[in-house]
């Protein structure tokens, strides 16, 4: 494949209002050897029109091709599309060529290594193509019709990789905006508790990214991009090029797995100014990475946004790609015009609260939405309030007293969202208005007992969700990604990997903090009763009076799980997990959740 590499160019002058340039090849510094196949492809979009050709450039990195029209990657949602960034090059989750373009910005669009038309192997979220990304972040900056600087700017895994390749500091970055950018890949993604999240993983790249692997045949007949500049490989070499995650997440349990460990960054090392945003509804995926991304971020200026609504719409809001242009135009032309590089000038946090019963899926309902800045996260003035599980299924805020042991059961494990295994904990009414803002934890005293017959069950997997129910009994959902109903927030938690690293400077009693080392891991016997800490993802809720809790407590996963479920089958063996899930109450066992309150301001 080495000699069959081509320096491809094609520039049209005519067609667009804007400079076309398709498959420039952008040489990779930082490859080993300096062989033809290191190059990444990419199209660049600029403006006719600009100081002596010079301008701020966008950038985005990926995997799901580059020539891939919007309307072809997802027909139904490019119909849903603020119309003003539906172009002939709309391509799924990034900045519309000719919106930008006509707001001053060249825009450079790259297929990741080993996909669309850059060759290579294919490794996602690796370090290797992370490096990648740094080099077609630095050859931007370097252009003759750049200005220097570059920003960052896209949605999911073009906000994911943002914060890596941000950590690794290229020259001429200026700006980012992770746009529901997850920035943990083992405890955002992967591995959530350390329970493998194998459907979206297998859909994501089954769909999204084997699809698009360079050489691969027939993109262009079946209308995914166009086929490969050099032509098809065989299956041996297409194989051969690739590492699937399906494999590596299934084969590689723990952070000090060579797989996971190659992968880890720093946070700290980002610099530049950083936008994170956040999706109350991704409460599945992206959303602790935007959160946890911009409190660990070592830049001086950051700034985390709350919105809610679809994964793919919010994007193309007018005003929130007001916002966006607003803070690029700061950092990459020097036109501050709300005050984003004066330290202190903006509040650091933008929050959306949700309050009322408004439906799923419902964009215009949703802009109802009320939004309130705070000068930090979490907000200082939170009171960490005990609500006390009981035998009884209810939530309580009063301490209970137990003068002997007892349990609540359910059986486990399960695999079946619609008809889970599973106990429900409900509060008493609400008896005034109560935001609910920021970190849950739960502490849960469990065992398993072995079933009748069948063999010791070994491990115990914990799945926890916070629903909210109205004064009338109906459950309030809110959007997911994909416009399903979704509860408040989730969490989940491997119990044989329980052990919390106090000493951790990550470590907070609002988020308890887990290395999950192969060498953390601790044994789960029959009829032992296990202390736990559970982390449940952030949320918001603004509850009403009449309106009730529910914490709910599962063997497997429950509704709102969508397609990120955790059902493998090698992951979750029955022979480890089948038996009888108890919670314990009793003499020196307390379980309780841990809600964020936030009083009014003073």
């Amino acid at each position: 494949m080495a000699g069959r590499i081509r320096d491809i160019k094609v520039t049209d002058e005519v067609s667009f209002p804007y400079i076309f340039e398709q498959n420039v090849s952008v040489p990779l510094k930082s490859a080993s050897t300096q062989r033809p196949e290191n190059v990444i492809r990419c199209n660049v979009y600029r403006p006719r029109t600009g100081d002596a050709g010079k301008v701020p450039v966008l950038v985005t990195y990926g995997p799901y091709g580059k020539d891939i029209p919007y309307r072809d990657f997802h027909p139904k949602s490019f119909a849903e599309v603020n119309p003003k960034h539906k172009s002939e090059h709309s391509c799924w989750e990034t900045p519309d060529p000719h919106f930008w373009t006509s707001h001053g910005y060249a825009v450079v669009r790259a297929d990741e290594r080993g996909l669309g038309q850059s060759p290579g192997f294919l490794d996602t979220m690796s370090r290797g193509t992370s490096e990648a990304f740094f080099d077609v972040v630095e050859w931007a900056a370097e252009q003759s019709w750049s200005s220097g600087k570059v920003g960052l700017l896209g949605i999911s895994y073009y906000g994911g990789s943002q914060w890596r390749v941000a950590a690794r500091r290229p020259r001429g970055l200026a700006a980012i905006i992770p746009w529901e950018g997850m920035s943990d890949y083992y405890r955002d993604r992967c591995r959530q508790g350390g329970i493998f999240s194998n459907g979206f993983i297998k859909f994501w790249w089954d769909r999204q990214v084997i699809t698009n692997q360079y050489g691969r045949p027939g993109r262009s007949k079946s209308q995914w991009g166009p086929d490969t500049i050099e032509g098809d490989l065989s299956e041996e070499e297409l194989a051969h090029n690739r590492r699937d995650q399906n494999v590596d997440n299934a084969e590689n349990k723990y952070l000090d797995d060579e797989y996971y460990a190659s992968r880890d960054f720093n946070l700290g090392d980002i610099q530049v100014p950083v936008l994170s945003v956040a999706n109350w509804g991704g409460n599945t995926l992206h959303l602790r990475g935007n959160v946890e991304g911009f409190f660990h971020a070592g830049s001086e200026l950051k700034y985390l946004r709350f919105i809610s609504g679809r994964h793919d719409l919010p994007f193309y809001y007018d005003e929130e790609v007001a916002v966006q242009q607003s803070f690029l135009d700061a950092f990459l032309k020097g036109d501050d015009r709300e005050g984003w590089s004066q330290k202190g000038k903006l509040p650091q946090v933008n929050l959306l609260l949700r309050k009322g019963n408004i439906g799923v899926n419902d964009a215009e309902a949703e802009k109802g939405f009320q939004r309130r800045t705070e000068t930090e996260w979490p907000i200082a003035r939170t009171q960490y309030s005990r609500f006390y599980l009981t035998p009884s299924y209810t939530l309580q805020t009063a301490v209970p007293n137990y003068l002997e042991d007892v349990s609540c059961s359910y059986l486990a494990p399960s695999f079946d969202v619609q008809n889970p295994h599973k106990i429900q904990f409900v509060s008493e009414p609400f008896t005034k208005e109560t935001e609910i803002t920021g970190h849950i934890t739960a502490h849960l005293n469990v065992s398993v007992e072995k079933l009748p017959g069948k063999g010791d069950p070994s491990e115990i997997d914990l799945f926890v969700t916070m629903r909210h129910v109205y004064a009338d009994g109906k459950e309030v959902f809110y959007t997911g990604t994909a416009g399903d109903p979704v509860p408040l927030c989730k969490g989940w938690l491997r119990v044989s990997l329980r052990k919390v690293n106090e000493q951790h400077p990550w470590h907070r009693s609002w988020l308890p903090r887990r290395d999950y080392l192969s060498t953390d891991v601790e044994t789960v016997d029959p009829g032992v009763i296990y202390p736990v800490d559970v982390e449940i993802w952030p949320t918001n809720v603004v509850t009403e009076i009449g309106s009730r809790l529910i914490f709910e407590v599962a063997s497997g996963d429950t509704q709102g799980a969508a397609v990120f479920t955790h059902n493998h089958p090698t992951d979750r063996p029955l022979e480890k997990l089948q038996g009888v899930n108890h919670i314990w109450f009793g003499p020196g066992y307390e379980n309780y959740v841990t809600l964020p309150i936030i009083p009014e301001r003073q």
